[in-house]
């Protein structure tokens, strides 16, 4: 059963990475605006938008096997592990028929990273990273007033420090091999596209092609 799994496993790496397919990770904390973005670029440029949290949510409800182990895991207080999530970004990005993709939250760690590149073979084009201070993504969260649990300040303050300390150490790898284009987030919704789309407009020779397959 494991060497079929292994084969599977095996095949969708393989045509997955024949594609050539073009991965823009998107990183930035709570309330810095990447949602909004994303579904901008998705609109103006055709990409794919994939949030990690909400495949695994949508794993979880679907009430499959795996589903069921995610909810322990999280209900434990565990890490979900990184092959769970990517076998899931790669079902998605299979599934979707398209090349160009939009992965938002992921990799949340130098774990994550390393096992993406590891497991689909894909390195990604860059990193989006919509840098905004504390402050601003607290009132912004705060401002939302949707009732979530989590929107009180105590916690948004936990998850901006995970952040953090979990993803910066991302950004700095990618930082390293001139593949992080940071935009300045704290602006208004309509600036911040602006410049986005200064990074993702077919004349920008720059982005285009920048995607390539680990060897």
């Amino acid at each position: 059963m494991g060497a079929v799994v292994d084969a599977v496993n095996q095949d969708l790496n393989g045509s997955l990475a024949e594609k050539n397919p073009t991965v823009v990770f998107v990183l930035g904390g709570p309330g810095s605006g990447k949602g909004t973005q994303c579904a901008n670029i998705v609109e103006h440029f055709g990409y794919t938008h994939l949030s990690a949290g909400d495949l695994l949510r949508a794993e979880i409800k679907s009430g499959s096997e795996n589903g069921t182990m995610i909810q322990e895991m999280i209900r434990e207080g565990k890490i979900v592990p990184s092959e769970v999530t990517i076998k899931l970004l790669q079902k998605a990005m299979q599934d979707s028929g398209n090349d160009k993709f939009l992965i938002d939250g992921f990799p949340r760690n130098e774990e994550n990273r390393a096992a993406f590149e590891k497991v689909t073979k894909i390195e990604p084009a860059f990193v989006l990273f919509f840098d905004c201070p504390e402050e601003e993504m607290e009132r912004r969260i705060l401002s939302r007033n949707q009732g979530r649990e989590d929107d009180n300040v105590e916690t948004i303050r936990k998850r901006f420090n995970v952040f953090l300390e979990s993803s910066l150490p991302v950004i700095k790898h990618y930082e390293a091999r001139g593949k992080v284009k940071k935009i300045d987030a704290a602006r208004p919704v309509a600036e911040v596209f602006e410049t986005v789309k200064g990074i993702f407009a077919p004349k920008n020779e720059k982005v285009k092609g920048f995607g390539h397959i680990l060897r």
